[in-house]
């Protein structure tokens, strides 16, 4: 069974776009959306006349003055005049989320191609209005005072994490502290080959792991290496229901899972992810694969724990042994299943809204070759994972080669 199957038509990845993430002082919101779109169009081999339906991944939540960017797409061209555009927002989910809208016109048969936007700027605007931005996408923080911010969050999960489970069943590092210092070393020597990264620098495991002056702890026990930076960026993928004769070869959409947690933490198992773990097990099931048919995936690790605990939602662990995944070598670049070989969240960024799609995008280049030196040996298919919240808005994407 796969999406074709279900649904007995292809969603097709034909054309994409991605700028460079980190702090982009010259280029406005306008400017990201139109850089990546145009490439996209350009990449997809067809005319902005040719776009059915626009989709616009975008957090905002109070980063920027205008809050209603759905129109911006158009000032691609002249010919994207009244084409339906809609801004989809879903917190750090929120270009998956606009992903998944577009998938969903072409399968109910509204649009035959259309345009997929994530894009965030977030650099411009002060630490305490970034801090409580992100902190309304959480039931109790939102509208509260925190020093930490949704850091602060993830490091309870964390706490919660190693007081359940140590360092992980098996785990030969020390504590657990360790064990995200691992994650943020392999993110961080990705990141050194993609051009799109904001923290192109190996900063080895002894550094990760360790709490100095140039890597503070911010909210015990995630130090700023366990934190995804704040940042500007933007991507653009074309979907369609057939290959539109692009610059590359296509990449289909294998399958698709969603799935949504209880908002009020005293309704969650705060190490179990479990909303997470369904989106996987859909999109999986949608796919007819499993784990072992994945050849490398694009998570969300906007704090490592997250990371680890992704390898457990997905079932490469079981709960408690994620530390195993890296032991075993398994997550890194030459393992069985590489993770974040983009540098992830960690090192590539996270300008919220365009996160998802950028995953989407850099999953779609290592399907068909084009992904310079983050380049595997010819993956075949790929798994996209992207979520908002502390687990609480999750999407899972199955990608492969065509």
């Amino acid at each position: 069974m796969s999406l074709k199957d279900q649904f007995g038509k292809d969603v097709l990845l034909t054309g994409w776009g991605h700028s460079r993430f980190g702090k982009l002082t010259d280029e406005t919101l306008e400017s990201l959306i139109v850089q990546v779109a145009t490439e996209a169009i350009a990449n997809a081999g067809i005319e902005p006349g040719q776009i059915d339906e626009i989709y616009l991944g975008q957090f905002n939540s109070g980063m920027m003055p205008l809050a209603f960017p759905s129109s911006l797409a158009l000032e691609v061209s002249e010919q994207l005049a009244n084409v339906p555009s809609t801004r989809v927002e879903n917190a750090c989910a929120s270009g998956s989320a606009a992903f998944q809208q577009g998938t969903k016109s072409l399968l109910a048969g509204t649009a035959k191609t259309v345009l997929v936007i994530g894009a965030e700027k977030m650099t411009h605007a002060g630490a305490d209005v970034v801090g409580a931005a992100l902190l309304g996408a959480d039931y109790d923080m939102a509208g509260k005072a925190s020093t930490t911010g949704f850091t602060g969050l993830f490091a309870e999960v964390a706490k919660h994490y190693e007081k359940r489970y140590g360092a992980g069943t098996g785990a030969s590092a020390a504590n657990l502290g360790d064990v995200l210092g691992t994650i943020a070393a392999k993110n961080h020597r990705n990141g050194v080959d993609n051009p799109y990264a904001q923290l192109r620098k190996d900063l080895g495991e002894d550094f990760c792991r360790t709490v100095s002056d140039k890597n503070p702890m911010v909210a015990d026990p995630l130090r700023r290496t366990d934190c995804s930076p704040v940042s500007d960026g933007a991507a653009a993928v074309v979907l369609s229901i057939s290959p539109t004769g692009g610059a590359t070869a296509p990449v289909r959409l294998a399958g698709f899972g969603q799935a949504n947690g209880f908002f009020p933490a005293e309704r969650r198992d705060p190490t179990a992810f479990a909303a997470t773990r369904a989106s996987w097990q859909r999109a999986l099931a949608m796919a007819g694969v499993g784990l072992d048919g994945l050849d490398f995936a694009e998570v969300h690790d906007c704090f490592t724990i997250a990371e680890l605990l992704m390898y457990e939602a997905m079932g490469l662990t079981e709960p408690g042994q994620g530390a195993r995944a890296l032991e075993e070598g398994w997550v890194f670049k030459e393992g069985k299943l590489p993770v974040n070989v983009s540098g992830g969240l960690k090192a590539k960024g996270h300008p919220v809204g365009a996160t998802g799609v950028s995953q989407h995008v850099i999953a779609a280049m290592q399907l068909t070759g084009t992904a310079g030196e983050m380049q595997l040996a010819n993956p075949r298919r790929a798994a996209v994972q992207n979520m908002g919240g502390v687990g609480i808005a999750n999407y899972v994407s199955v990608l492969e080669a065509v």
